[in-house]
C-alpha cells in the first residue's frame, strides 16, 4: 500500500493497488461473503425498525380523525402528515450530522424517549391547531431517528453484503406498515387516548432496544465544530434529487390509488396496497443478494425504469387486472431502488458521514413522498387522475437521466473525499 500527503488539501491519499479490491469491482472478481449478517445485533435493529414504524403507523391514519374530532377540517386533518413530512426532510441533513458527532446509540435513545414524549402530547392535547404544532417538532426527533438508525444498521453489516442486508432489515418496516394501520383503527374504537397510550408503550419499548445495542467506534469527526461548511453532505443531497423524483409518485400513489379504485369500481379499494407489499416482500431480498455480487448500480438503473413503467400503466388502467399489473410493477422497482441506492452511495461516504449521507437521502426521499400527496392532490380536482399519475410518471422517467448526467460529477474520486478528512479512499475506480 502506497501512501502520499497531499498538503494543499491536507489529505492522505490511499492507492489501493496492494490493498483490498473496492467493493465496486467487476463480478468476475467477486465472491461470496462469509461474514455473518444476521447476528444479533442486526436483529436487534429489525426489532427496533419494526417498534419504530408499527409506533408511528398506529398514530398517522388516526391522526386526521383526531383533528376532525377537535373541530379542524379537511384541509387542517391533511396537514398532519405533511407537517410531520417536511419537517422531518427539512431537518434531517442537520439531524443525520448530529447523530454522527453524538453517536448514533445515543441519538437513537434521546429520540425513542421524545416521541414517547409527543405521543402521551397528542393524547393530552384538546387542540387541532396544537396537535399540527406538535406534528412539526415530532418531525425533527423523527429525522433524527430514521437518519441514526440507518448509518448504525449500516456501521454493522458487512461491506460485501450491505445490498443485502439493507434489503433484509427494511423488510420490517414493510412489515409494520401493513399491520399497523387495521391495528390502529381497531384500538382507536376504544378512544384516542389508548391508542397514544399503546403507541408510547411501543416508543419506550424502542428506547430499551436502543440501550441494549454497542455504540460503534466513534471517529475523529465527533469532536469536530459542529457548524462548518462540512456539516451537510451536499454531494449525496444533489444526486437524491433522484429520489425525490421518483418518490413523488409514490406519494401520489399512496394518498390517491384507493380513490382512484374506488372511482373506477374497482373493489377491494386497498388491493394496490397489498399486491404492492406482498412484492417487496418477494422481491426486494433475491435483489439485495443479487446486487452485492454485481453491483448495486446495475440494479438501480432497471428498478427507475420499472417505477416509471409501472406509473406509466396506472396512466392507462381501466379495470382490476391494470390496476394489479401497475401494483406488480411499480412494487418491484420501488421496493428495490432504495436499499440498492443507499448501498451504492455508501460505498463513497466515509464511515464518520453516514449520519449525514442518510440525513440528505431522507430529506430528498420525504420531500418528494409530501411533493407528490400535495400537487396530485391539487392535479386531481383540476385535470383528473390520469393527468396526475401521469406527471408522477413523467419526474420518475427523467429520474434515470438526472442520475446518470450528476452521478459521475458527485461520486469521482475527488468528489468522494471529504474535505479536510484525515483520509481520502478511491472507492469508485472501477464502477459497476
Amino acid at each position: 500500500m502506497l501512501v502520499r500527503r497531499s498538503d494543499k488539501i491536507g489529505l492522505i491519499e490511499v492507492d489501493h493497488r496492494d490493498a483490498e479490491p473496492p467493493l465496486t469491482q467487476p463480478l468476475s472478481a467477486r465472491q461470496p461473503s462469509a461474514e455473518p449478517l444476521l447476528t444479533p445485533g442486526f436483529f436487534a435493529m429489525c426489532g427496533f425498525s419494526l417498534t419504530v414504524f408499527l409506533s408511528v403507523f398506529l398514530i398517522l391514519p388516526t391522526a386526521p380523525f383526531r383533528i376532525l374530532d377537535l373541530g379542524g377540517g379537511k384541509p387542517a386533518a391533511g396537514l398532519f402528515l405533511g407537517f410531520l413530512t417536511y419537517s422531518s426532510a427539512v431537518s434531517a441533513p442537520l439531524t443525520g450530522a448530529l447523530a454522527d458527532r453524538a453517536g448514533k446509540r445515543r441519538v437513537l435513545v434521546v429520540c425513542s424517549l421524545a416521541i414517547a414524549a409527543f405521543s402521551v402530547a397528542y393524547a393530552l392535547s384538546r387542540s387541532y391547531r396544537f396537535t399540527l404544532a406538535l406534528a412539526l417538532v415530532h418531525g425533527v426527533f423523527w429525522s433524527a431517528l430514521l437518519s441514526a438508525s440507518a448509518a448504525y444498521m449500516t456501521d454493522i453489516i458487512p461491506e460485501s453484503r450491505r445490498t443485502e442486508g439493507i434489503g433484509y432489515w427494511g423488510l420490517s418496516s414493510i412489515v409494520a406498515i401493513a399491520v399497523a394501520p387495521p391495528l390502529a383503527f381497531w384500538i382507536y374504537r376504544y378512544g384516542w387516548a389508548w391508542l397514544c397510550a399503546v403507541s408510547a408503550t411501543l416508543n419506550l419499548l424502542m428506547a430499551g432496544i436502543a440501550w441494549s445495542l454497542r455504540e460503534p467506534p466513534r471517529t475523529s469527526v465527533a469532536s469536530e465544530r459542529f457548524f462548518t461548511r462540512r456539516l451537510l453532505e451536499w454531494r449525496v443531497l444533489l444526486l437524491s434529487v433522484t429520489l425525490f423524483l421518483y418518490s413523488y409518485g409514490y406519494g401520489a400513489i399512496t394518498s390517491f390509488v384507493a380513490l382512484f379504485a374506488d372511482a373506477l369500481r374497482v373493489a377491494p379499494k386497498g388491493q394496490y396496497f397489498t399486491v404492492f407489499a406482498v412484492v417487496v416482500l418477494a422481491t426486494r431480498p433475491i435483489a439485495g443478494r443479487f446486487a452485492d455480487r454485481i453491483g448495486p448500480r446495475r440494479i438501480f438503473l432497471p428498478c427507475l425504469a420499472l417505477i416509471a413503467l409501472g406509473l406509466g400503466i396506472l396512466v392507462l388502467a381501466d379495470s382490476r387486472g391494470e390496476l394489479v399489473a401497475s401494483a406488480l410493477v411499480f412494487g418491484a422497482g420501488f421496493g428495490t431502488a432504495y436499499p440498492v441506492y443507499a448501498a451504492y452511495v455508501m460505498t463513497h461516504v466515509p464511515a464518520s458521514r453516514r449520519g449525514a449521507a442518510f440525513g440528505a437521502i431522507l430529506a430528498a426521499f420525504d420531500t418528494g413522498i409530501g411533493t407528490g400527496s400535495v400537487v396530485t392532490g391539487w392535479v386531481v380536482d383540476r385535470l383528473g387522475f390520469q393527468a396526475a399519475f401521469g406527471l408522477a410518471a413523467v419526474l420518475s422517467a427523467f429520474a434515470i437521466p438526472y442520475f446518470l448526467s450528476v452521478e459521475k460529477r458527485l461520486l469521482s474520486p475527488r468528489a468522494a473525499t471529504v474535505p479536510g478528512s484525515r483520509a481520502f479512499v478511491d472507492t469508485t475506480a472501477n464502477p459497476p
